[in-house]
């Protein structure tokens, strides 16, 4: 049972890594190259939906390493998943705190209702999913660690 949960634990995670890695160094990108009205609109609907989408992974992934960690607390590599789990929790804090608020803002953007500011909004949201992409990396690869 607990090789499943690992297993379950690791892809669920690291689908996740892809889809945030994908968002910074992809999607974002894409939209950034397009003319403004078009860039605004897709950021604006990829905010809605992934906002909808990511609490919920970003969540059931912490509680799926926190039950990995329960489960195998005096196993060799325990240590591993403990310290995924608190940049896990990290990557939660910084998102509530720095990302949602931001992103709550920019889902609702138009051409004609944007703010004079948004560029800036726009870059600080960027820089910070930088780090937290760099955070759910190193947690994924602390899992992966433990695997072996």
């Amino acid at each position: 049972m607990l090789n499943a949960l690992q297993v379950v634990t690791t892809v669920v995670v690291g689908v996740m890594v892809g889809v945030e890695f994908s968002v910074a160094f992809v999607i974002n990108p894409v939209l950034n190259a397009l003319p403004e009205n078009s860039g605004i609109l897709g950021r604006a609907h990829g905010g809605r939906m992934l906002g909808a989408v990511m609490p919920v992974w970003y969540i059931s992934s912490l509680i799926l390493v926190a039950a990995w960690a329960a489960a195998a607390w005096h196993d060799p590599g325990t240590q591993f998943v403990v310290t995924a789990g608190a940049l896990l929790a990290l990557s939660v804090i910084m998102s509530i705190l720095l990302l949602v608020p931001i992103n709550n803002r920019g889902k609702t953007w138009t051409p004609e209702n944007r703010p004079a500011d948004w560029k800036q909004q726009k870059n600080r949201w960027d820089r910070l999913h930088y780090v937290r992409v760099a955070v759910i990396i190193a947690a994924f690869a602390l899992l992966a660690t433990a695997l072996v």
